[in-house]
């Protein structure tokens, strides 16, 4: 739940901007154009929540944040959630994107 919505659809979240749903299906089906768009989101750091377990990416697929000087930090969902919160009332730019 992200302010009292539940969603079942993978998605991103974002401080200042309305949830965004994300039309990925898994990590093992994630190729580098789903991961693009995050860079252009002006945060500093991504936390990406690969679903209930921690799955690490091919280091291929973070091409696009590394070149756009995004950091980019992989845990299970619910860790990027607990994540998420810490770090935005810390004030940092960051955003959640959420495999569901």
């Amino acid at each position: 739940m992200v302010n009292t919505v539940r969603y079942q659809r993978s998605l991103v979240v974002l401080p200042d901007r309305p949830v965004k749903t994300w039309d990925v299906a898994g990590v093992d089906a994630l190729r580098e154009d789903d991961l693009e768009f995050l860079g252009g989101l002006g945060v500093e750091i991504v936390l990406l929540g690969t679903g209930e377990n921690l799955r690490f990416l091919h280091p291929r697929l973070l091409h696009s944040l590394a070149r756009a000087r995004v950091g980019v930090e992989v845990m299970d969902t619910r860790a990027a959630c607990r994540t998420y919160n810490i770090l935005l009332a810390e004030g940092r730019k960051v955003a959640a994107a959420l495999i569901l």
